[in-house]
């Protein structure tokens, strides 16, 4: 049975904000805190569906479709800095009356949950920044680069089919690759080179000690995006910091490796992910 319940609009921080929710409050689920699910860099809302119908089963579920991205706002005049990313979601929370609240997010979406929470919004509890990249200014560079992105994207504007998406994305199933051919034309390019660009000008670092809720840094394997000397940077940044590294899995963790991605959460948001 699908947790699916619908996909819907709201104006917050001067913006449309496009999100799709899973499970609602009904249930066991009433006793929880609802769950923020922020994808990164190209991945619209919908490509997060199988994750978010797992978290549905528990959580009241909400997955943002970041600005520029998906069926939010986008335009050739739009901010589309961290700021204004961290700023968007705070106000889509508070847009929504959400009460207790956790942040989940993936690598674009981890830096811009710890830059929103650094704020210290109200009614958040809880954040998981999944293999966020901890690249800034005078740090390491993020691995992967620009024209992955951008070549795939103008690809896809063309029209990009399922074995030419294979050639981005190998170890993908037919599934994953018909949803991302589908969807990632609404990544707007400018969106893009802008966000990338950022993970080697914004300092994340300088957040973390301003978090007062309990974090979780969720990091991968074979991912090469967190090595072991940065984890013990962020260690002493965080007191109580709470990690797991996923065994087998590459950037992309919940495509490498569904299972170990929903084990890794344990019990801190409350409820394990069976």
């Amino acid at each position: 049975m699908s947790h699916f319940l619908y996909g819907a609009q709201v104006h917050a921080n001067g913006i449309r904000q496009h999100y799709l929710r899973y499970g609602g409050a009904s249930g066991a689920r009433t006793g929880r805190n609802a769950v923020v699910l922020i994808p990164g860099i190209t991945s619209p809302a919908v490509t997060w569906g199988f994750v978010a119908e797992r978290f549905g089963r528990h959580f009241d579920t909400y997955v943002l479709d970041v600005r520029g991205r998906g069926l939010s706002e986008a335009s050739d005049t739009l901010d589309y800095s961290l700021d204004a990313q961290a700023a968007d979601l705070n106000a889509f929370c508070a847009a929504l009356g959400l009460g207790g609240y956790a942040f989940v997010g993936h690598s674009m979406g981890g830096r811009i949950a710890i830059r929103a929470a650094s704020k210290r919004p109200t009614g958040l509890t809880r954040v998981v920044a999944v293999d966020p990249p901890v690249s800034g200014p005078g740090r390491r560079a993020y691995p992967a680069k620009l024209p992955w992105y951008v070549d795939s994207i103008r690809m896809a504007r063309h029209g990009i089919s399922q074995d030419q998406m294979r050639e981005f994305c190998p170890t993908w199933n037919e599934e994953q690759l018909r949803l991302r051919a589908q969807w990632l034309h609404t990544c707007d390019e400018r969106a893009i080179v802008t966000s990338f660009e950022a993970f080697q000008t914004d300092d994340i670092h300088a957040d973390l000690p301003r978090i007062v809720v309990p974090l979780m840094l969720m990091s991968a394997e074979r991912g090469d995006v967190i090595r072991e000397e940065e984890l013990a940077e962020i260690r002493g940044l965080v007191p109580g910091l709470r990690e797991d590294r996923v065994a087998g899995a590459g950037h992309m963790i919940p495509w490498d490796n569904e299972e170990g991605f929903h084990r890794a959460f344990g019990d801190f948001l409350g409820q394990t992910l069976d």
